[in-house]
C-alpha cells in the first residue's frame, strides 16, 4: 500500500487523474449551507448581537493602575457586579496594555449616586486614587454614526468587488457568485459572533470588512482557473461543467494550504487573548477572522463556483458543449465490446446469441471469425477461408514428402 502523499494528491487533482465532484453535487452543498444558515439565523432571533457602548452607547472607566493584568480586572468586575448599581450588571472589564484597565457600563449618569458609587468601588480595590480614574460618556448618537459608517464601507466594498469582477473577467454572472459566497460568509460570521456572545466593537467591524477581502481573494483564484480552463470551450472535448469542475480541483491543495497558514496565527491570538488576557479587543478581531477565513474557504469552493456553473448552465454555448459531449458518447464503437475469437477456441456458455447464429457475413462484418469447421479456417482475423472443391493431396513431383500446412493456433 503506497503511502499517502499531499503533493502527490495535488499532482493528481491538477491533472485530472483524481477528481471531487464538486460542481456536479452543489445540490447537496446548496441544502447543507441553507440548513446552516437557517441555524444561525434562528440563533440570531434568540440571541441578538452583544452591541458594545460604540454602538449603543454607555459609560467608560480607564483606571490607570501598576501592572495591569487579568486578576485584578476579574476583580474588579465581581466587585462592579456586587454594586446597587444595575446598570453595571453587565459591564465588561478589559486591561488596556499594561498599565490600564477599561471598565465599560450602561450610561450612568456623571455626578449621580450611581456614579459616585462606581468609582468607590473601583478606587478601593484597585488601591488607587480617584484622580486615576477617567470617565467618558459615549452617547446613542456615536454609535449610530459609527454604524453607519460600518454600512457605508460595506456598501462601497460590495460596489467595488462587482464592478471588477465584472471587469477582469468580463463576465456578470461571475460578479453574482462572488457576492452571493460573501453575503453567505457574512451571514455564517455574524451568525456565529451573536451566538458566541462576543461583544461587538469597531474592532468587529474591522475583521468583518477583512474576512470579505480574504474571501473574495479566494473565489477569484477560483474563477481565475475556471476562466482559463474554459477558454475556447468549442474546441474541447469538456463541459463547461466539467472544465468548472476541474479548475476547483486544481486550486483545492492550494486553497487549503493557504487557510491552514492563515489561520494558525489566528488561532494562536484567538487563545491568548480569550483564555489569557480574558476580554481585549485581540479576542474581538480574532473570532471574526477566524471564522470568517474558514466559511470563506468553504464557500469559495463549494459555493462559488457550483453556483457560478447554474447561472451559466442555460447560455447557448453552454449547451452546444453539453450536446457535442453527448454526442461524442453515442459515436463509441458498438463493437468495442465484442470479443474477437480466434481459431478453435471454444464458444463459451453465455456468449450472445448473435454471435451463435449469425451467418458468416455478418460475423465478417464484424471482424470474428467463427473457426468451427475445418472449412471455416480463418487464414486472418476477420477473413473466411473458401469452401475447397476436392482433398488436397501430395502429387509425390517433388520426389520427397511435403510439409502439411497446419493452423496457426497449431503450430509449433
Amino acid at each position: 500500500m503506497s503511502k499517502f502523499s499531499f503533493s502527490r494528491l495535488g499532482k493528481e487533482l491538477y491533472t485530472g487523474e483524481k477528481s471531487f465532484d464538486f460542481v456536479g453535487k452543489r445540490k447537496i452543498w446548496y441544502a447543507a449551507s441553507i440548513v446552516l444558515l437557517a441555524v444561525i439565523v434562528g440563533g440570531m432571533f434568540l440571541k441578538p448581537l452583544n452591541l458594545g457602548i460604540d454602538f449603543t452607547g454607555g459609560t467608560r472607566y480607564t483606571v490607570s493602575v501598576d501592572g495591569a493584568d487579568q486578576k485584578l480586572a476579574d476583580e474588579l468586575r465581581g466587585v462592579v457586579g456586587d454594586t446597587d448599581v444595575e446598570k453595571a450588571d453587565s459591564a465588561t472589564v478589559r486591561t488596556a496594555g499594561s498599565d490600564s484597565i477599561v471598565i465599560e457600563t450602561e450610561a450612568i449618569p456623571d455626578g449621580s449616586e450611581d456614579d459616585q458609587a462606581m468609582i468607590k468601588a473601583i478606587t478601593e480595590t484597585a488601591d488607587v486614587p480617584e484622580d486615576d480614574i477617567s470617565r467618558t460618556g459615549i452617547g446613542p448618537s456615536w454609535g449610530e454614526r459609527v454604524a453607519t459608517k460600518a454600512g457605508l464601507a460595506l456598501g462601497i466594498f460590495l460596489v467595488g468587488v462587482i464592478v471588477f469582477i465584472w471587469i477582469y473577467f468580463k463576465e456578470w454572472k461571475m460578479s453574482v457568485a462572488a457576492v452571493v459566497a460573501l453575503a453567505h460568509d457574512v451571514l455564517l460570521t455574524v451568525g456565529v459572533y451573536a451566538i458566541v456572545g462576543f461583544e461587538v466593537t469597531p474592532a468587529t467591524v474591522t475583521g468583518f470588512l477583512t474576512i470579505l477581502g480574504y474571501s473574495l481573494y479566494d473565489t477569484v483564484v477560483v474563477f481565475d482557473k475556471v476562466k482559463e480552463n474554459t477558454r475556447n470551450l468549442g474546441l474541447k472535448k469538456q463541459t463547461y461543467a466539467q472544465a468548472a469542475n476541474l479548475a476547483v480541483n486544481q486550486t483545492l491543495v492550494r486553497s487549503i494550504n493557504t487557510s491552514i497558514v492563515g489561520l494558525l496565527p489566528v488561532v494562536a491570538i484567538l487563545y491568548v487573548s480569550a483564555v489569557q488576557l480574558g476580554t481585549s479587543s485581540l479576542k474581538d478581531i480574532s473570532l471574526v477572522l477566524f471564522v470568517g477565513m474558514a466559511v470563506g474557504t468553504y464557500s469559495s469552493i463549494f459555493i462559488a463556483t457550483p453556483m457560478l456553473v447554474h447561472l451559466k448552465s442555460g447560455e447557448k454555448d453552454i449547451v452546444d458543449a453539453e450536446k457535442r459531449a453527448a454526442a461524442r458518447m453515442k459515436e463509441a464503437d458498438k463493437y468495442a465490446a465484442v470479443p474477437v475469437f480466434d481459431e478453435g477456441m471454444a464458444v463459451l456458455e453465455g456468449e450472445p446469441d448473435e454471435l451463435r447464429e449469425s451467418p458468416s457475413e455478418d460475423l465478417h462484418e464484424a471482424g470474428v471469425s467463427r473457426g468451427t469447421s475445418p472449412n471455416n479456417a480463418a487464414l486472418g482475423r476477420g477473413r473466411n477461408v473458401p469452401t475447397s472443391q476436392r482433398e488436397v493431396t501430395d502429387s509425390g513431383a517433388a520426389g520427397r514428402p511435403q510439409p502439411k500446412r497446419e493452423s496457426r493456433s497449431k503450430r509449433k
